[in-house]
């Protein structure tokens, strides 16, 4: 039973230049998001993928449509695959949200949600990915939640270590769930 991940991260968004943390905020790409996500589908060109699982979240959806708007790939939106609900935190300052995270790993933001329930959300995801895509290649397009279940749940890296650690973009991830 093996099921071959890419993640990617999905494009700069007007949140993101602004240095506001979106959270659930539905927020579009920037001219610089949408410059990314067509060098992404540049980067997987002449790679075949199962299925595009994404964000429900616009700025997700938007990279894969971006992405892939030449390729008949499967996209599929998952609301299991969002950023944490920062709650009364959404588009605060990010390093305002950032100092918060490490406190946020069992309690939740103020009418939001924690970390530990963010990885709940991917577990799940992952466990029908099991089920239903062995020996399948699939790409994930989402948010450093989506990322930080990840590399908790197939990498057995402690959320407080995942969130701890800098975090800079890269062209893709790769995780083989067992």
């Amino acid at each position: 039973m093996s099921v071959e991940i890419i993640f990617e991260a999905h494009g700069t968004t007007f949140d993101n230049e602004a240095h506001k943390s979106s959270g659930w905020n539905d927020v579009a790409l920037s001219p610089l998001g949408i410059r990314q996500s067509k060098e992404m589908g540049e980067r997987y060109r002449g790679e075949f993928f199962d299925a595009i699982f994404v964000s429900d979240l616009k700025r997700a959806v938007d990279s894969a449509k971006i992405a892939f708007r030449d390729r008949d790939f499967k996209i599929i939106e998952d609301k299991r695959l969002r950023e944490c609900n920062y709650g009364d935190f959404t588009q605060h300052p990010s390093p305002e949200v950032d100092k918060e995270k490490l406190k946020r790993i069992n309690l939740p933001f103020s009418n939001g949600e924690s970390y530990k329930e963010t990885t709940v959300r991917m577990k799940s995801f992952l466990d029908d990915l099991k089920e239903n895509y062995d020996r399948k290649k699939v790409m994930l397009i989402g948010h450093r939640a989506t990322q930080y279940g990840l590399e908790n749940i197939i990498l057995a890296k402690s959320l407080n270590e995942v969130i701890s650690a800098p975090w800079s973009w890269q062209p893709g991830w790769e995780y083989e769930l067992r």
